[in-house]
């Protein structure tokens, strides 16, 4: 989603700024923008394209000022171009914003009854406008944006300039994200951590319905009406490292091969091995609450809903609870029977995204529980849910989730496993060997990635194919979606996952020799059912990449090629089975030329419905 960055202080605004915009680049944009105050005077600089676009009309036209604010746009009012990029001006004001004002027609035809001209097709330039007619009656900047956003209906996180008030910088959220970043002797504001990580690690996150003010020396926050709220800052213990690329060539290789470590910290402190317990810090449930659930319903999008389809399996198995999986834009549509005795468990990396945020005040609203596993701390969602686990993956730049993905399935396995203890299903004994495999997880994953050059290879050998089609079964039917997903996302190959078992239904008609078939066979209960899949494929000319655990050498000469993951157990293999399938499209985007960090129309967090 959009991008917003803004500094006030004594330092040169303008590069604080690119660099903040730089590593906000992983949310997706087409345009991109800023303006400084030096002095009264505003100074807009915008161009369509990446950054760098932005960075060459700089170099010639520098923006100066110790003011300012910035932003990278992701369309949804108006097409790409420069006249839409942000910042928007009416006047003495300046505005970016991410979100949308779903009342700016009713807006803009008021404001242009009273005279305002404008210069874009945006819902944002009305909100510029609408500070601006505020302003002119009470001569208070403060005041004028409290009285602009009291009218606007819909979602916005904004920064604001005022020419005639060139010391202040405002700030504002309702339904979408914003970070404020305290230094010393000055302020930073941004729709991510990752902007400001070089520069603070005390942050203060802002809630819905709150406005914060900066001068050079102060800040202070209220809500819409200006009554004055106390907010304590958080430390943020990321490595401003972990947000850089640390010499790969792409950040979502660098996070693909940052997964042992994130496995590791997400199971670091929560295991119990003499108790055969689990311990989850912050689930805000007590086992007595845990133990009288009578559904649980587990909501998300895309990526974390194919980590959804796993945990399903891992909570039915091990806690013996009835598990419904949504997809979190269609949950609350369908008047879901949500009831005391639910629990809603949402999965989201960035603990922003609108449906799944959307989803949880609808769980809520019916009075059922609601816990969250995120991995951005005092994210929106982390914050309205009743309890949270954090899966310490780290910054997640790349658009095409992978650590985020592993880490939620490690985080589902723990809450599985809590939920069995609490419900008397698995005892002690039960969960001390459960976690003996889960603390091999890291150093197996160590071995997966060892398979890079092999996969690489296959990833020459059929990198022009037109299409792909990748198969499962059980819980590795929901890997087969992720691994479909993970190729169209960045390699723009159509592909598509499907249960292995169901593909006589539909799928078998487009088998031929220009095919390659993904088909994921390690040794588990469906094992000997996906062999006989597998060899209906090879029937009809089909060419199997297999993805196994073990030996395998049945299967040898039968398929196109082989790829051997370490042994674990039927429940852990769905984590190892992933690695290849994020290596498999990585090196096919690659060779493609794509542009693997930024695939053209995604967004990293989609925060608007």
């Amino acid at each position: 989603m959009c991008g917003i960055v803004g500094y006030i202080g004594q330092q040169d605004a303008s590069p604080i700024i690119i660099d903040g915009l730089r590593r906000l680049e992983y949310r997706g944009y087409d345009s991109a923008g800023i303006c400084t105050l030096n002095g009264g005077e505003a100074q807009i600089r915008r161009a369509e394209g990446k950054l760098i676009n932005l960075e060459k009309i700089l170099r010639e036209q520098p923006a100066e000022g110790c003011r300012g604010i910035g932003h990278t746009r992701w369309a949804t009012h108006g097409r790409p171009s420069e006249i839409n990029a942000h910042p928007h001006k009416a006047s003495n004001i300046v505005v970016v914003h991410n979100g949308i004002i779903e009342n700016y027609l009713k807006l803009k035809e008021r404001l242009q009854k009273l005279g305002h001209n404008f210069s874009s097709e945006t819902d944002t330039e009305i909100i510029a406008h609408l500070v601006e007619e505020h302003y002119r009656q009470c001569g208070d900047f403060e005041k004028a944006v409290r009285l602009a956003l009291a009218e606007v209906k819909g979602a916005y996180a904004v920064a604001i300039l005022c020419h005639d008030e060139p010391d202040k910088l405002i700030a504002a959220k309702l339904g979408s994200p914003l970070v404020v970043g305290q230094g010393q002797g000055e302020y930073f504001v941004a729709s991510d951590i990752p902007a400001m990580l070089s520069h603070t690690r005390e942050m203060i996150f802002l809630e819905d319905g709150e406005i914060a003010v900066f001068t050079p020396d102060k800040m202070w926050i209220t809500d819409l009406v200006g009554q004055p709220l106390v907010k304590q800052s958080k430390t943020i213990t990321w490595s401003p490292m972990l947000a850089e690329k640390g010499g790969y060539k792409h950040f979502m290789l660098k996070e693909i091969y940052e997964q042992p470590r994130a496995l590791a910290d997400t199971i670091a402190g929560r295991l119990q091995g003499e108790e055969g317990d689990i311990y989850l810090e912050a689930l805000g449930l007590s086992d007595a609450q845990l133990a009288d659930l009578d559904k649980i319903f587990i909501i998300a999008c895309g990526t974390s809903w194919h980590a959804g389809l796993v945990g399903k399996f891992y909570i039915e198995k091990l806690a013996r609870i009835p598990v419904e999986i949504d997809i979190a834009s269609e949950f609350r549509y369908r008047d879901p029977i949500v009831t005391e005795k639910s629990l809603t468990v949402l999965i989201s990396q960035s603990g922003e995204t609108a449906d799944t945020l959307a989803g949880l005040r609808e769980a809520k609203g019916k009075g059922g529980k609601v816990v969250c596993i995120c991995n951005v701390v005092d994210s929106s969602i982390a914050r309205e849910s009743d309890g949270v686990i954090y899966t310490h993956a780290g910054p997640e730049i790349g658009v095409a989730s992978t650590k985020a993905f592993t880490t939620q399935l490690v985080a589902l396995y723990l809450l599985a496993l809590k939920l069995g203890r609490s419900r008397g299903n698995l005892t002690a004994d039960d969960c001390r060997e459960q976690v003996e495999s889960l603390l091999a997880l890291p150093r197996k994953v160590e071995e997966t990635l060892e398979l890079d050059a092999q996969i690489e290879q296959i990833a020459r050998e059929y990198m022009n194919a037109r299409d792909f089609l990748y198969l499962g079964r059980g819980n590795q039917y929901p890997i087969a979606l992720e691994g479909a997903l993970k190729l169209k996302e960045i390699s723009y190959i159509h592909a598509e996952g499907y249960p292995a078992g169901e593909m006589k239904h539909g799928p078998i008609a487009l088998i031929d020799e220009s095919l390659p078939v993904v088909v994921l066979v390690p040794r588990n209960a469906t094992y000997d059912k996906v062999v006989s899949n597998m060899e209906e494929v090879c029937a009809r000319g089909g060419i199997v990449i297999a993805v196994a655990s073990g030996e395998e050498s049945e299967l040898q000469g039968k398929v196109a090629a082989l790829i051997k993951v370490p042994e674990t157990t039927e429940d852990l293999m769905p984590i190892l089975t992933s690695i290849p399938m994020q290596l498999l499209a990585y090196h096919i985007a690659v060779l493609k030329g794509t542009d693997v960090d930024q695939p053209r129309n995604l967004a990293k967090s989609v925060t608007v419905e």
